[in-house]
């Protein structure tokens, strides 16, 4: 009677993760969803006045800081620290489903280091923006859309674009590249990326001027948008691996 050898390996099965994204993607979407979960269960009406207070970003701090607690100084930090508040589950789940479509493709082209990068410069640049556009009345920016929009404009410099098919140069077989990063020219020479990017900037360009046909406000941070995601188009160059 043989006797049933097994190898080293026998009576394993290989793993496979549970969530086929990107580390820093998962953590990023962990970390948004843990904070909002956190502060709606633990936090009382108060405790969330005072969290957004110290760490949601509100631009009139520059021409009033006394009428705020801590004055100046949280402006240096509420720069990137309001992208991981939310005014509602309803506004953390979009903006987290909308992280892991377009940070994905550029967690996995550049690593973890770079997605962060744009992902807190681009929420930065679209607090700036809101800044801008919001002085001098009282106005409270939270929510991470606009380094979302940031990393949703890394991505489109490349998701458009044609997949490069080489030879191989020993067997001659067909092995695929990817997809370059395409220059501004090529951004909106290709159909596919002009039109997203043309209507990106459209749908948010005209979100201000919404109220005028609806009869509402929309309480939708246009501004981060578009400053965001043209951060996130300038940003993702940068970190192109040059050969």
């Amino acid at each position: 009677m043989a006797d049933d050898q097994q190898g080293p390996e026998a009576g394993t099965t290989e793993r496979e993760p549970i969530f086929m994204l990107p580390r820093v993607v998962t953590a990023l979407a962990g970390i948004l969803l843990a904070i909002h979960l956190a502060s709606t269960l633990v936090l009382g009406p108060e405790g969330l006045d005072q969290l957004t207070i110290w760490a949601g970003f509100v631009p009139a701090r520059l021409i009033a800081p006394d009428a705020f607690p801590g004055g100046y100084w949280p402006l240096t930090w509420t720069l990137f620290t309001h992208a991981f508040l939310h005014a509602s589950w309803e506004h953390v789940l979009i903006n987290v489903a909308w992280l892991v479509i377009f940070a994905t493709p550029v967690a996995r082209r550049y690593e973890s280091i770079p997605t962060l990068v744009i992902f807190f410069i681009s929420a930065a640049v679209g607090a700036i923006a809101f800044a801008a556009t919001t002085l001098p009345s009282v106005q409270l920016l939270v929510g991470a859309s606009g380094g979302i929009a940031g990393l949703t404009g890394a991505a489109t410099r490349f998701i458009f674009q044609p997949v490069i098919v080489a030879a191989h140069p020993e067997t001659g077989e067909q092995i695929v590249l990817g997809r370059h990063l395409a220059t501004w020219r090529e951004l909106f020479v290709n159909s596919r990326s002009r039109a997203f990017t043309i209507i990106w900037l459209g749908l948010n360009a005209a979100v201000p001027i919404l109220p005028a046909f609806t009869g509402e406000g929309v309480q939708v941070a246009w501004q981060a948008h578009l400053g965001g995601f043209l951060a996130g188009l300038v940003l993702v160059q940068f970190f192109e691996r040059r050969e």
